[in-house]
């Protein structure tokens, strides 16, 4: 394994303990300007996320109404009430956004989609990275805020839905996550350079309660004003 990854996995808690746990909740309030755009804008109201750690597979409620919920793996994402019932679902849900750009409207199975392969990512770092198929490098470091940060990009397998296919993550002296940075392939390709504040841990496990991430430049510096996704997270607990 990465000598990097190594040590960037014990800062955030250590793979043994990791491993004791197969589930996360947390309580989410998300917004952004790429809802807005895709016609789905987000209202602040705290919502329950629930991941497994160690398959995709993730779920949000309430969505769209009070009794209903979400239900996502890579192949299929749902809209469900509580007791169950299907309310919508889609087969092979990545396939729906081909030839999408920034500017195509999404639909509520879209916007559970990118909701659940999201939070799973990010409910997930940096663990994810040691993944089966998973291929991970240190590329050159990065200078920002008075810190030199490293740099791990990983090239992650088909079989695993993300933002897209390599994304960098860069982490402080300290090996915290500082900054991720991915195209959202289902949103035309966007480039975005996500920032992430106010670790906390959480049974042992260090994660960001806070997320934005911006339009990037070609510079790799961020667009100022375009925060295209914000992502607040609390009472955040491992089982």
């Amino acid at each position: 394994m990465n000598t990097l990854l190594d040590e960037v996995l014990e800062a955030h808690g250590g793979t043994d303990r990791w491993r004791r746990f197969s589930s996360v909740r947390a309580t989410i309030v998300s917004g952004g300007d790429l809802f807005a755009i895709k016609g789905v804008p987000q209202d602040p109201t705290p919502r329950e996320m629930a991941v497994r750690l160690h398959e995709q597979h993730a779920s949000v409620a309430p969505f769209g109404a009070p009794d209903q919920r979400t239900d996502f793996t890579p192949d299929r994402i749902a809209i469900e009430r509580t007791d169950g019932t299907v309310v919508a679902e889609r087969a092979q849900p990545r396939k729906a956004f081909d030839g999408h750009a920034l500017q195509t409207p999404w639909d509520a199975l879209d916007r559970a989609y990118f909701n659940g392969y999201a939070l799973w990512t990010y409910l997930t770092t940096p663990f994810l990275l040691a993944m089966p198929g998973v291929r991970v490098e240190e590329i050159r470091p990065w200078h920002e805020n008075g810190e030199q940060w490293r740099v791990l990009r990983a090239t992650f397998p088909a079989a695993l839905a993300t933002h897209s296919t390599v994304q960098d993550f860069y982490f402080g002296p300290d090996r915290l996550l500082r900054r991720h940075d991915y195209q959202v392939d289902i949103a035309g390709g966007l480039a975005a350079a996500q920032y992430v504040h106010d670790i906390v841990e959480a049974d042992g496990i260090l994660l960001p309660t806070r997320r934005r991430a911006w339009n990037r430049a070609a510079d790799l510096r961020p667009v100022p004003g375009q925060v295209m996704v914000a992502i607040d997270l609390a009472d955040i607990h491992f089982g």
